[in-house]
């Protein structure tokens, strides 16, 4: 099955029996946009068309903060685009991206652990879920000797929702982010590279002892 095939939230919780809770648990690290950045994303906005379809809010609005801030995570950290995911036959697709770490053997190679999804749609935030949760789940235990908390991420471009799983527990952030607030979701996304950057350097402390 694939992740596309997970329409609602309630229906990918009961089938991977994981349990679903709102919190605000994001505490945005603060992150200075460039002036080039902010300029041409308000001139995308204003004249240009960026929200028709799934496909041009991934490359108008997602794409490019999400690289905006990976710049700066650039040397542990490679952000894949529609590249496949695989577990096993319930768990298969292309997310939208994906945070990866760095491979030793260059750029080119796909390496775990996986850190990060990320799933755009136009407006159906449950049916966003329901897939990001799926692949959330899939990089979880593709990771499982690890042990890590894998992120998620919905976007309709202008809104933007963040989660969070632990173990068999999948955490909502209550509070959405806004592209009309940059500075604040920047620094929503930022929190997030921190965390997985944390996560990256404890794995390579346990490996070296």
């Amino acid at each position: 099955m694939a992740f596309g095939s997970y329409k609602t939230i309630g229906a990918v919780v009961k089938e991977f029996q994981i349990t679903y809770t709102e919190s605000d648990f994001v505490k945005p690290l603060p992150f200075m946009v460039s002036d080039y950045f902010r300029e041409d994303l308000q001139l995308m906005m204003r004249e240009g068309v960026v929200d028709n379809s799934e496909f041009a809010i991934c490359e108008n609005l997602i794409y490019p903060l999400l690289k905006e801030v990976w710049k700066h995570y650039r040397s542990k950290f490679l952000l894949w685009s529609h590249q496949s995911l695989n577990y096993d036959e319930k768990l298969s697709g292309f997310p939208e991206y994906i945070l990866a770490k760095r491979s030793p053997l260059g750029k080119v190679v796909f390496d775990r652990p996986y850190f990060m999804l990320v799933e755009a749609k136009q407006d159906d935030f449950e049916a966003a879920w329901g897939q990001c949760i799926a692949e959330m789940i899939a990089a979880q235990r593709l990771n499982a000797e690890l042990d890590l908390t894998v992120f998620g991420i919905t976007s309709n471009g202008s809104f933007w929702q963040i989660g969070k799983l632990e173990g068999n527990v999948l955490t909502r952030n209550f509070a959405p982010y806004t592209l009309y607030d940059i500075d604040n979701l920047a620094s929503a996304i930022n929190y997030i590279f921190r965390e997985c950057e944390l996560q990256l350097d404890a794995i390579g402390d346990r490996i070296a002892a």
